[in-house]
């Protein structure tokens, strides 16, 4: 007899969302996200300010979780949390809340990689790839293209050189004026403008590697030359022209990948994710190489505690858990979890 799914409160603090899910298995039953709009005259995240947003939110988005999930903690099989990358005093509010969630009701823990967690969102819902597949990581602070053998088995295969293709989204759009987190103000504007209305320079680099620094200083360097009058009458075009810049190599590497590797599965995760252009890219290249194109509901997208939870169920089978002396990484690649 099969036995029944562990039932998992993970926990999500890597930057400026606090987030608290319970999942049964690999299916959420509550999944509940506190975004931090502090943040948003700022144009990004201002570290003191998170950690500080993530003490005063966390009790009361876990007891949301709770909940909206139906259950008692004392039904809880394990308490998982994010152990990193992240901003270090962000990821310090999660930990502690979770280990002492875990010390007062008696139940083991475990820590899970974030990047991971965002590979392994695309196995939440019941359309989902099978092992092997590639996933292309798309967020704010992360540009990765990773083969994924198991679940505990990930090889980076190409990473940003400089900056993360979400972190050039953001920069653009503070210079538009656009506001904050700026990826989906630049997508919308982008589905009424040409991509090909200005040539902003995509960046050449080694096969599945990525560099965004110069993209950022060409765009710059193009808005100082124009009027403010211009710029709002171009909009559309203009959005539309720095998109088609910045996602022309994440397609560009993954076609290749899809060739040289011969594996017909290609997925998408992280905050970029959730890009249409990018996703519509991604599922006509899949379609006309033969192959399956997967990517998370756009609640999965973003930092979110579901992730962390799909990642531990995995840990929770296999018996993994961390100890209360485990530190949390500010800096942890790939399949050092």
């Amino acid at each position: 007899m099969k036995p029944p799914e562990p039932l998992i409160l993970a926990i999500e603090s890597s930057c400026d969302d606090t987030s608290v899910a319970v999942l049964r298995g690999s299916v959420p039953l509550s999944n509940v996200i506190s975004s931090q709009l502090v943040h948003n005259q700022f144009g990004g995240v201002v570290p003191e300010m998170a950690s500080r947003e993530h003490m005063r939110n966390i009790r009361k988005v876990a007891e949301q979780a709770i909940h909206e999930a139906d259950i008692s903690v004392s039904q809880l099989d394990a308490i998982a949390y994010t152990k990193g990358p992240g901003l270090p005093g962000s990821l310090m509010v999660g930990a502690s809340f979770a280990k002492g969630l875990a010390l007062s009701v008696g139940k083991p823990l475990i820590s899970v990689n974030h990047m991971e967690a965002h590979v392994l969102s695309l196995l939440i819902g019941e359309k989902s790839p099978t092992f092997p597949f590639i996933c292309l990581v798309v967020s704010g602070g992360h540009t990765l293209l990773v083969m994924v053998e198991e679940w505990n088995k990930m090889q980076i295969l190409g990473t940003s050189t400089d900056d993360a293709v979400g972190e050039a989204f953001d920069k653009c759009a503070k210079l538009l004026g656009l506001g904050y987190p700026g990826g989906k103000f630049i997508d919308d504007q982008a589905k009424k403008g040409n991509p090909k209305a200005f040539p902003f320079p995509v960046a050449k680099t080694a096969p599945f590697c990525f560099s965004y620094s110069g993209v950022k200083t060409s765009f710059l360097y193009f808005l100082r030359e124009k009027e403010p009058i211009w710029i709002e009458e171009n909009l559309p075009d203009i959005c539309a022209s720095i998109q088609f810049a910045l996602l022309k190599p994440l397609v560009d590497a993954s076609n290749k990948a899809l060739q040289e590797f011969g594996i017909g599965q290609l997925g998408i995760a992280g905050g970029v994710a959730a890009n249409s252009s990018l996703r519509s890219q991604l599922s006509s290249l899949c379609e006309k190489m033969g192959a399956n194109f997967y990517f998370p509901a756009f609640e999965y997208c973003t930092d979110n505690a579901a992730m962390i939870g799909r990642a531990a169920c995995f840990k929770y089978q296999q018996g993994i858990f961390a100890e209360l002396s485990e530190h949390t990484e500010s800096r942890l690649a790939i399949g050092q979890s």
